[in-house]
């Protein structure tokens, strides 16, 4: 019995000695027939791949000579490749997730442009259409007529009657010299009334009667709005006193606010479109009639004003309006549409479709915006291809690759010419050497007139003139000194 437990534990040592083995076996196999770290293909390629700068993804703007932690975030550099250095400028995306992202393309056109701009304006009354209401003689108000501020009024319109003493010795003369017969004494006495002040139709209407009318009815020369009645029975008033005024509504302006890079744009007697909420539906035409001179600092808009016709005097001062300036259509420009460009402030961005599924940041010079187009002018070329939904998600992944868009070129300016100081003198001598003048000051150059001569820049200038003759000169200063470049002989001279 314990022999055979002690061959029961022998076989079950021997099983687990032997198990034991043969695990350390297969794996001994399987870690000899697999690559080390230090040999592992990918990380020998990584660790060989040469690294041209580390960047912040947030920062990619920033590059850096050696890894470490990014000063703007905390987090590591990221390495940027020498391998990847190629495809470095764009970012690529396979096609087939294309509509997963939602990308959509637009081409860049040349072609017309509307240059139309919309704004938002207010009615105001037409301030040349004013008329006032003065005294014309000294007297009395009797009666003042139920008017107020505000009232429209027709045309003469009664304000108040007007009680003029002077005017009822004036007119008893006047019939006493009818009743003569003297038709001279006549015109004398209705010239004196004229004089005095009364209206021409008031001496008819007395003529017509034979009797002495001395009250004035006072009325609106005009159909409109009674702005001021400065009236009430029994009050005295002076000749050249203010009575009333009487606003037209015969046409009226809409005051309009321009930004100011747009007005440069506005000229008087450009078409205009308003549409007022008060009357929807309708398109009122109107022309501009003044831009005036003054830009308000806090909103930097210009005021340009609309003259509109009002024969129905429907439309009153202080409604609002949508106004289109109608410009002309420029039929050669490059444009995107609007949704497309990337602004971050500092600059605009498009990204730029290539082939192969592949994004490019670009930097673009933009003109003005119009109907959802926005103008182009520096930047990119027509027939290219622009993303017009999804660009953001494409700005983030380029961004966090180290993807910087190159900035738009810009236009080379025109190099100037050598400055030309000018001033008057005579010819004293001419020689092989020059002319010799007489001059007067340069100005621009600080030179105070004298006697000096003169290099010629080409000896045909000389042609035409003579010692004695007065010239207007131009010359040009080099290393060498001055040198005349333009040499004008001077009017009414033989």
């Amino acid at each position: 019995m314990t022999a055979r437990i002690w061959q029961g534990a022998l076989l079950t040592g021997l099983s687990v000695v032997l198990g034991v083995a043969g695990g350390y076996w297969f794996a001994q196999q399987r870690m000899d027939g697999m690559p080390s770290a230090a040999t592992e293909p990918g990380a020998a390629a990584q660790d060989q791949r040469q690294v041209l700068y580390w960047y912040d993804p947030m920062y990619p703007q920033q590059k850096f000579d050696k890894p470490g932690k990014s000063p703007f975030m905390d987090m590591e550099l990221v390495p940027q490749y020498a391998d990847a250095a190629a495809d470095s400028a764009a970012i690529s995306i396979d096609p087939s997730l294309t509509q997963n992202l939602g990308l959509r393309l637009a081409p860049v056109t040349r072609g017309a442009l509307a240059s139309n701009l919309e704004v938002v304006g207010v009615l105001a009354f037409n301030e040349r259409d004013i008329a006032v209401v003065q005294a014309r003689t000294a007297g009395f108000v009797e009666r003042v007529y139920a008017r107020a501020p505000g009232d429209l009024l027709t045309a003469n319109a009664p304000l108040a009657d007007l009680l003029v003493p002077e005017w009822a010795a004036a007119q008893e003369e006047f019939l006493a010299l009818k009743r003569s017969g003297d038709a001279g004494l006549l015109a004398a006495a209705r010239q004196r009334l004229r004089l005095t002040g009364m209206p021409t139709a008031l001496i008819a209407q007395v003529e017509r009667s034979g009797k002495p009318l001395p009250v004035l009815t006072l009325t609106s020369p005009i159909a409109g709005v009674l702005q001021e009645l400065d009236v009430r029975a029994g009050m005295s008033v002076a000749a050249g006193d203010t009575l009333a005024r009487v606003n037209g509504l015969s046409s009226v302006w809409l005051a309009v606010a321009v930004p100011e890079a747009e007005v440069g744009a506005i000229a008087v007697g450009q078409a205009v479109e308003a549409r007022l909420p008060a009357f929807p539906g309708e398109v009122l035409g109107g022309t501009v009639s003044a831009v005036l001179p003054e830009t308000n600092p806090d909103s930097r808009t210009v005021r340009v004003r609309v003259e509109l016709p009002n024969p129905d005097g429907r439309l009153r001062p202080g409604l609002t309006a949508q106004v289109r300036l109608n410009r002309s259509t420029e039929q050669s420009l490059l444009w995107v549409p609007s949704e497309a460009v990337i602004r971050t402030g500092r600059r605009a961005l498009v990204m730029l479709a290539e082939d192969g599924g592949r994004y490019r940041p670009v930097e673009v010079q933009l003109g003005r915006e119009n109907e959802g187009k926005t103008v182009v002018l520096q930047g990119l070329e027509e027939g290219q291809q622009v993303v017009a939904s999804g660009q953001f998600l494409l700005d983030s992944e380029a961004s966090l690759k180290g993807i910087v868009a190159n900035p738009a070129p810009m236009p080379e300016p025109a190099i100037a010419g050598p400055a030309l100081h000018e001033a008057e003198g005579q010819i004293v001598e001419i020689t092989n050497q020059g002319v010799t003048l007489a001059h007067g000051p340069f100005k621009t150059l600080g030179m105070p007139g004298m006697t000096m001569t003169f290099p010629l820049a080409d000896p045909a200038l000389m042609l035409g003139v003579k010692a004695g003759d007065k010239v207007r000169v131009a010359v040009r200063q080099t290393d060498d000194g001055l040198v005349i470049e333009r040499l004008q002989k001077l009017g009414g001279q033989p």
